[in-house]
């Protein structure tokens, strides 16, 4: 009788045994857990692991800067930043009414200017092309003589300036200085005379070299490069 009742034992136990190993292996647990035999740490979504995230500090992000530009184009936005105002626009200074102070005002002005002209670079930059056209205008907002600056500005809106050239800029300052002289009934000032009355005696270079037979040689249709204004011809 012993050993038939221990056999049913043993049979139900292997398969009780069977059962639980079947359903363990083929239902998804509630939660996922895994031991750590190295640390000994039973780890889970509520346990050991969930503790160890919070405890972990978090990690600190570098701040995110703006682009460096290169030193050449950091350069390049100085400049525009920099670049100067009000070259352009409407007369400031007011009307010049002493007729002695204004003719005096006149003279010494177009001394400066023909000396200028006069020694201006022969191959000048972009940068020096650009100041003297700069200089022109501001001149014609600021000349102390109001209503001389108002005709100023209406022979700089039809005649440009021309700065290719130390000849360039100098013939055209004589031609304006010519239309300043028509409309105020004077002579017509010969422009293959500049060197001979504006020079200064500074330099020590001629100041307008002149080609085979004393004369400046301008083609026909040739023009300034920068404004694209035909070139004023000076001489006879």
């Amino acid at each position: 009788m012993l050993p038939g009742r221990f056999t049913r034992t043993f049979v139900l136990v292997v398969l009780a045994l069977i059962i639980l190993t079947s359903l363990l292996m083929f239902h998804e647990p509630t939660r996922k857990t895994y031991f750590d035999p190295f640390t000994g740490y039973l780890f889970d979504s509520d346990g050991v692991q969930e503790d160890f995230v919070r405890a972990r500090p978090v990690p600190v992000r570098p701040p995110i800067r703006p682009p460096v530009r290169p030193p050449a184009l950091q350069e390049t936005v100085v400049e525009q930043a920099k670049e100067l105002q009000g070259v352009h626009g409407g007369v400031i200074i007011g009307k010049l009414g002493n007729e002695t102070a204004k003719q005096a005002l006149g003279r010494a002005t177009w001394k400066l200017l023909h000396t200028m002209t006069l020694r201006f670079p022969e191959n000048p930059t972009e940068d020096e092309r650009n100041a003297l056209e700069s200089y022109f205008h501001l001149l014609s907002r600021l000349y102390p003589c109001g209503e001389c600056a108002a005709e100023f500005q209406k022979l700089l809106q039809k005649y440009p300036p021309q700065t290719s050239s130390r000849r360039a800029a100098a013939l055209w300052l004589c031609h304006l200085h010519n239309q300043v002289n028509k409309r105020l009934k004077k002579d017509e000032f010969d422009c293959a005379h500049l060197d001979e009355t504006y020079d200064c005696g500074c330099g020590d270079a001629p100041i307008m070299e002149k080609p085979e037979g004393g004369k400046k040689i301008v083609q026909e249709g040739e023009r300034d490069e920068l404004t694209g204004a035909a070139i004023i011809k000076g001489g006879r």
